[in-house]
């Protein structure tokens, strides 16, 4: 089975597909990873503590003596029903153990892993994708969309209101990893007390500034400008396992974004409007660096860029040169186009 989409994920907390043995779940956001297995786990055991229905296992021990999760999964349910078993930390040394599982076991008994140390090559990973019996869902950085979620859910749970300023700095200060995030937010509730009303002050007083990187974060900070940042989240998405041409079109779909804004301005339309034009529409703790940008880049330079990208595309294809160099050199080309033409601007 291929890898999970969250329309996939959502069908079967829906109704457990029961030929799916084996979930991975894996990658470096730790937040989101819980919160799926946990959600998995409930599907099929809504009592995830039962000790007869989900067993707990460590991966380091599960490699030391296999036996432990053969028998596990062997074991039928004394009280009837699904089993699950929880298999936590793995790493790649744990894929021979569950081949060997799936091929010599029948049962009905579902499987959870999870593990931070994995990336789209691993040998775990691919033995899920080529399995029926598999699945995996990777969990990297949450989406600007999925921290916004993540925030407005948990404040409304707790009956928290929050303006759209106070709202836009809450979700800038935030990382792309869930579990950070929601210790973040349970830091401000417990400041708020019994102030249902947060404000700019109150995030600023409370919330670190933790944000990391994601492939926005690699437009963003090209187009603005910044080198720097902007070669250091490209670095981190490359070791979490993205491909670098993919970012490649990430920045390509950034610059046509700016370049048809600019052709609404051309038209009469003030940035507001230009901007709300865009489908999809740009999160809105964004639109302050997307404001910036359309007032120093100019058509002809966006061209130039686009034009570059298209080359740098090309390039990693057909050329001999690691594809991670030319990529970067890109990116480091963009910024520095970006910051010249901001100090002409301002």
């Amino acid at each position: 089975m291929a890898i999970y989409k969250q329309a996939q994920i959502d069908k079967y907390l829906k109704k457990p597909d029961m030929a799916v043995k084996v979930f991975l779940v894996y990658g470096s956001n730790e937040g989101l990873q819980a919160e799926y297995v946990k959600n998995l786990t409930a599907a099929v055991c809504p009592n995830i503590y039962d000790p007869f229905q989900v067993v707990y296992l460590n991966g380091a021990d599960v490699n030391a003596d296999s036996s432990t999760l053969m028998a596990e999964y062997a074991s039928q349910s004394l009280l009837g029903g699904r089993r699950v078993i929880v298999i936590k930390d793995a790493d790649n040394n744990l894929t021979k153990h569950i081949k060997t599982m799936l091929e010599t076991i029948n049962s009905d008994t579902l499987v959870i892993i999870s593990g931070a140390g994995f990336n789209k090559k691993s040998s775990l990973v691919t033995l899920a994708e080529s399995r029926e019996d598999m699945a995996a869902i990777a969990c990297y950085e949450d989406r600007d969309e999925d921290v916004y979620t993540t925030v407005r859910n948990k404040l409304v749970e707790n009956g928290y209101t929050i303006g759209s300023e106070a709202l836009k700095v809450l979700c800038a200060r935030l990382s792309n990893d869930r579990k950070t995030n929601l210790g973040e937010i349970e830091k401000l509730i417990t400041y708020m007390g019994g102030k249902k009303d947060i404000a700019v002050v109150d995030v600023e007083n409370i919330v670190s500034d933790a944000a990391s990187s994601t492939a926005d974060d690699v437009c963003y900070y090209a187009a603005g400008g910044d080198s720097e940042k902007a070669q250091k989240a490209f670095y981190k998405m490359i070791n979490e396992g993205n491909e670098p041409i993919s970012i490649v079109r990430n920045l390509t779909y950034h610059f046509s974004k700016l370049l048809t804004v600019l052709g609404y301005m051309e038209n009469g339309e003030t940035p507001d409007k230009a901007i709300y034009k865009l489908v999809p529409r740009i999160i809105f703790f964004r639109e302050p660096a997307f404001k910036r940008q359309l007032s120093f880049w100019r058509k002809d330079k966006l061209l130039g860029v686009m034009d570059l990208l298209y080359k740098c595309e090309r390039d990693c294809k057909t050329t001999n040169m690691p594809v991670e160099e030319i990529v970067s050199y890109t990116i480091m080309q963009i910024s520095s186009a970006a910051a010249k033409l901001q100090r002409r601007a301002y």
